[in-house]
């Protein structure tokens, strides 16, 4: 990026365009939220419907996060190619289509095959927002604005949560899909006319027009055109993920990924099992989905919290606290089952987890030059979805064979704890 363009943005106030940028990829994390976190709050509606097991369930959350990993290990990073615009776009049709026709799943097999294509759409769509979001905001505030981005993500469960409290006991699992496949499709005519494609894009990858579409861009943000465009750099590889793995990128780089393959696995079992572990609790249906809402609203809370003192002390020490006293509370949490306090521990919890997973995207933004920093985000949340995949379907296994929740919550405290330490002792000079 020029110089010029750089200090615009780190020097200058938010624009009208960074704001509406900023809002729409807000917005689509708030629906990729919703449709991660439907199929969890439609879980024991389907199984007391077709009578299948715990063990069944995890595989089909898992078909979801399976499909979420190839999105954004090997879709995603096309992005850093085709524009984020693009893929934002590409996103939200696959999301439409995949929740709006899994109402129309006949059976098991089809249920997963639905799960998997809105995966691959919600994959590609976190890893994109983000790296646009870092792209379109200041070196001082980016941490907090990539972090308050993906905070839509909880709103989008908890919305999902509280309209499935009401529609699914009234007109059954099959309607939640449907109307969260509408509002889906609402996504496509607002980055269509609303979301501006990555200035970085442009400069780097001289697109037709490229010099008009970025001194369009660079008066809306209140700048002087540019006469000609930065030299382009040298032709890269399809997908650059050799870089992320060279030089001082390496080892900063397996760090990254082994705390967010533990972060998702804890995070992942509490989303995909806090509705059916509150009903094994004795909840009824409707305060089990409850659950699940009160965790992400903590999870609102924990994202931008988080955001504001990664802004003030960095990212590595913010978020590494933030996991380990998640992974503290989860090894006690078989004591607050059976009290009144349970739903603000499920707060809590969503608080930590949410709040330091969230903090490592907004690491891998900062860690990554703009170059690569799609593939960088996507296949550090590619390492990631393994993590989420790993952790539901080890969840089915202990529940089926009787384990207990606090047991559960035990056992999953010790990747949280991992992901805590892992991410303090992080060696990126990029990131402090």
């Amino acid at each position: 990026m020029t110089q010029s363009v750089k200090a615009l943005l780190d020097e200058g106030k938010l624009s009208l365009l960074q704001i509406g940028t900023i809002l729409v990829c807000w917005y689509m994390n708030m629906l990729d939220g919703m449709d991660v976190l439907v199929i969890s709050y439609t879980a024991p509606a389907i199984s007391k419907a077709w009578e299948i097991g715990p063990e069944a369930l995890g595989v089909v959350f898992s078909a979801g996060l399976f499909g979420m990993t190839i999105g954004t290990l090997l879709i995603a990073p096309y992005a850093d190619k085709i524009g984020r615009k693009n893929m934002i776009l590409l996103s939200a049709v696959m999301m439409g289509f995949g929740i709006y026709m899994t109402a129309y799943a006949p059976d098991i097999n089809s249920l997963m095959i639905y799960r998997f294509v809105s995966g691959l759409g919600i994959g590609c769509m976190l890893a994109s927002t983000a790296a646009l979001t870092a792209e379109y905001t200041s070196d001082k505030n980016r941490d907090f604005w990539v972090s308050f981005v993906i905070s839509g993500y909880p709103i989008g469960a908890v919305i999902s949560g509280l309209v499935a409290a009401k529609v699914i006991p009234n007109e059954g699992w099959e309607a939640m899909f449907l109307y969260a496949g509408v509002a889906s499709m609402t996504a496509i005519p607002l980055v269509i006319f609303f979301l501006s494609e990555s200035i970085h894009f442009y400069l780097t990858t001289h697109p037709k027009n490229a010099l008009e579409k970025v001194n369009k861009i660079i008066a809306k943000l209140g700048g002087n055109a540019l006469t000609e465009l930065p030299e382009k750099p040298a032709k890269q590889a399809a997908i650059p993920v050799d870089k992320l793995l060279k030089g001082k990128y390496k080892k900063p780089t397996i760090e990254l990924w082994i705390a967010l393959f533990m972060a998702f696995a804890a995070l992942y079992f509490m989303t995909s099992w806090i509705p059916k572990l509150a009903t094994e609790a004795g909840l009824s249906l409707e305060l089990a989905i409850y659950a699940g809402t009160v965790f992400n609203v903590g999870a609102f809370f924990g994202i931008v919290t988080q955001g504001y003192f990664s802004s003030k002390y960095g990212l590595k020490k913010t978020i590494g606290v933030i996991l380990i006293f998640t992974a503290v509370l989860m090894s006690c949490f078989g004591f607050f089952v059976g009290s009144d306090i349970i739903l603000f521990v499920f707060g809590m919890l969503g608080f930590g987890i949410q709040g330091g997973f969230v903090g490592l995207y907004a690491f891998a933004a900062r860690m990554y030059p703009s170059e690569f920093k799609t593939t960088g985000i996507g296949w550090s949340m590619g390492s990631g979805r393994m993590g989420a995949i790993f952790g539901p379907m080890l969840a089915g296994v202990f529940i089926g064979m009787g384990l207990s929740i606090g047991a559960n919550f035990l056992i999953f405290a010790i990747p949280a704890l991992i992901a805590g330490i892992m991410t303090w002792i992080n060696s990126s000079e990029d990131v402090s």
